[in-house]
């Protein structure tokens, strides 16, 4: 594997998603590109009991077509820290019992599917995102598998996004990738810039659990804010965009 990133699209007034997502397949395919198959991807959460004097917890367990053998979880242990883990398809039987201790979030599960499509050292796969059933996005997952760090190879992706996609990208990394403060071995905060750091499997769950959750909130706010819910949503109910221009 190679490294990804993640793109939302935002969808244009008056047209549906299904539309662009054909728009873009078509664009691909003239680009030389060539249809690999379908993908999945796919994220529920389990939310813990509330007990006095300690934080609710989330574990989010998510699974990748890619990977069909491995379910990834990253527990939100409610102080601000996560713990990924990659374990085999026994974790989901593990999480359904402990149903005393997690719940599940049912209303919120969420997936991005669609089409993968191959082209040269490139893997492009247009995902419609649903959240029980209701359209709420197109996210798009770009890999460029001779890579290992995205500073080596973010300029080649940036191309390439531009090129099929029809919009001005932003230099900047995406905003998984920015440099961030850390705290080191001997307790004191540096910074850390993750486009250097070697590109791993868990890197991609944790975008897509990135871009589920700016969903999420999208849709309680489209709520609160009086909107219909299930509904399309909108160019100001998209997730944040950062790192993408306008054509």
């Amino acid at each position: 594997m190679g490294v990804t990133v993640l793109q939302p699209y935002p969808l244009p007034e008056g047209k549906s998603g299904s539309h662009i997502i054909d728009h873009l397949a078509k664009r691909l395919v003239s680009l030389g590109a060539t249809h690999a198959g379908q993908f999945l991807v796919d994220c529920e959460t389990f939310i813990s009991t509330p007990q006095h004097g300690t934080p609710t917890r989330a574990v989010h367990v998510l699974h990748n077509s890619e990977y069909p053998a491995s379910t990834f979880s990253i527990i939100d242990n409610g102080t601000g820290k996560q713990v990924a883990l990659v374990a085999d398809s026994i974790f989901d039987l593990l999480m359904l019992k402990m149903t005393s201790t997690f719940t599940s979030k049912k209303q919120t599960k969420i997936e991005s599917r669609g089409a993968r499509f191959e082209y040269g050292d490139f893997v492009i796969k247009l995902g419609s995102v649903t959240m029980m059933e209701h359209f709420k996005g197109i996210l798009i997952e770009i890999e460029y598998r001779p890579c290992v760090m995205l500073s080596y190879c973010w300029e080649m992706i940036r191309e390439m996004l531009q090129g099929f996609l029809g919009i001005n990208v932003a230099k900047e990394y995406p905003t998984y990738f920015t440099t961030q403060t850390i705290m080191n071995a001997m307790g004191q905060q540096q910074l850390h810039a993750k486009q250097n750091d070697l590109y791993e499997p868990m890197d991609t769950v944790k975008q897509y659990l990135e871009h589920f959750t700016n969903y999420r909130k999208h849709v309680q706010l489209h709520g609160a804010m009086g909107g219909t819910p299930g509904g399309s949503v909108g160019p100001v109910l998209l997730p944040s965009t950062v790192g993408m221009g306008r054509a």
